[in-house]
């Protein structure tokens, strides 16, 4: 591919000699877990998102996990989830021991409908679990006052949405109950391995993520509550600390490259461009359009030498993980979205020519022309 979907070089040779300071006072240091690094990291990316307190995990999903079992969140409840995400959202509630239940997304953000979550609201919904997804935040403000009037918890899971704002206001600002990240390394803060984070304004919530995430136990060899391992070693809290420095900065050259995309798109016949909210600054972790003959495109747009990507070709309610939990389950927007939504490259290191070379491509694929195809 002349133009790849995502490139993980780049921000690393643009960080190298920072990157490389971090690894030698680590390795120096000779203190692996639960020390120094991370709690530097954690401060720094509360301070980032406008909450109290942050807790560093070892992957997104378990952010999520364990910010339900924190909230005492299990066997015999429920959690409205989005139809349309990445799996993750939805095994986060199974492995609390909770059972996800899906609300269709407004298609012009994909993100989860507030008009629709009442509805989906039963005796035994503990909590509403939001997704920005692709980096544009949900409509925060009629969900919690949904939850609110239910007694419910807001989490939300923001794993592509680091730095993103919703009316103002950063997401993870203390607007939820918490706000789960992923650092999985194509994220637009992204570690060099697995990696994820809880902020929340909850003292004691943060308390028991961090008993959670250490065999529970705060005391060496005291195990307060049966719990797990899963910690963000110093390593890779160091290499988030790099990074961080450079997410605003990032996150704008992202904006750059979405807008000129949604520009020199706009009227492209056959060819729909993602909505951005009146209320919403994204990050745009990526940049989701659709069309009716995405695999023709795909195929096409490869050819020309320009990687793209699928998030997600399987509604959730229909992978084999979750086959006879929803028989029933009516839920036409995730199908549809499953079978139109194509992702374009994006990312804070393309140049104005990669920019320019997609848009051409793109714009003559919608218009027949076969003459672009590599040879």
């Amino acid at each position: 591919m002349r133009i790849p979907f995502l490139d993980l070089k780049a921000p690393h040779v643009e960080l190298r000699d920072e990157l490389d300071v971090a690894y030698r006072r680590v390795v120096g240091s000779g203190w692996f877990l639960l020390g120094p690094e991370l709690e530097s990291f954690e401060d720094e990316f509360a301070r980032y998102c406008g909450a109290r307190h942050c807790v560093a995990v070892g992957s997104g999903c378990d952010a999520l996990e364990l910010s339900l079992r924190a909230l005492g969140i299990g066997e015999g409840d429920e959690v409205l989830v989005p139809s349309h995400t990445f799996i993750a959202s939805w095994l986060a509630v199974t492995r609390a021991g909770a059972r996800p239940v899906p609300v269709e997304p407004d298609e012009r953000t994909a993100t989860l409908d507030p008009a629709l979550v009442r509805a989906a609201i039963t005796p035994r919904t503990k909590a509403i679990m939001p997704v920005h997804l692709y980096g544009h935040p949900a409509d925060l403000d009629p969900i919690t006052e949904i939850a609110r009037e239910h007694g419910l918890a807001v989490l939300e899971d923001a794993a592509q949405a680091h730095g993103a704002a919703y009316r103002g206001r950063r997401i993870g600002a203390g607007t939820a109950t918490a706000t789960a990240f992923s650092f999985y390394p194509g994220k637009n803060l992204g570690a060099l391995g697995d990696g994820g984070a809880v902020v929340t304004d909850d003292a004691d919530l943060a308390a028991k993520l961090r008993l959670l995430r250490n065999y529970g136990s705060r005391e060496k060899y005291r195990h307060e509550v049966p719990a797990t391992n899963s910690r963000l070693d110093e390593l890779q809290a160091a290499f988030l600390r790099v990074k961080l420095a450079r997410l605003d900065e990032w996150n704008d050259r992202r904006r750059a490259v979405a807008a000129r995309y949604l520009t020199e798109l706009a009227g492209v016949p056959g060819l729909r461009l993602p909505e951005v909210a009146d209320w919403a600054d994204p990050v745009w972790h990526l940049f989701v359009v659709r069309t009716d003959e995405r695999e023709q495109v795909q195929k096409e747009l490869g050819a020309r030498g320009i990687g793209t990507l699928v998030h997600y070709p399987i509604a959730v309610h229909r992978s084999e993980a979750y086959a006879g939990l929803g028989d029933g389950w009516d839920l036409p927007i995730a199908e549809r979205l499953a079978g139109e939504v194509l992702s374009l490259p994006i990312g804070p290191h393309m140049s104005t020519v990669d920019v320019d070379e997609v848009i051409a491509a793109v714009r003559s694929v919608f218009a027949g022309d076969r003459t672009g195809a590599l040879r």
